[in-house]
């Protein structure tokens, strides 16, 4: 794992074996320790931004530049 500093000047630890596909570059899943007991949240491989969001079905989009995972559960009623 890759130790990296967020904006506040906190150590997360990103693994660049965990993650999924975006629609730039792929979101790695970041912990709060080297141990991967906790996770912090997602880190985005294309600008290489903390700053993501995640809805209830899934979707990570990044803050910053767009990167945009699908939603990981679909709900046919708004089809």
């Amino acid at each position: 794992m890759e130790a990296r500093s967020t904006d506040d000047g906190e150590t997360v630890y990103v693994s660049h074996a965990d993650g999924d596909k975006g629609s730039k570059a792929p979101f790695f899943v970041a912990y709060e320790s080297d141990d991967a007991t906790s996770r912090y949240g997602w880190f985005c491989g294309n600008c290489e931004s903390f700053d993501n969001a995640m809805d209830s079905m899934g979707r990570i989009r990044c803050n910053r530049c767009g990167n945009f995972r699908k939603p990981t559960e679909w709900d046919a009623a708004h089809e």
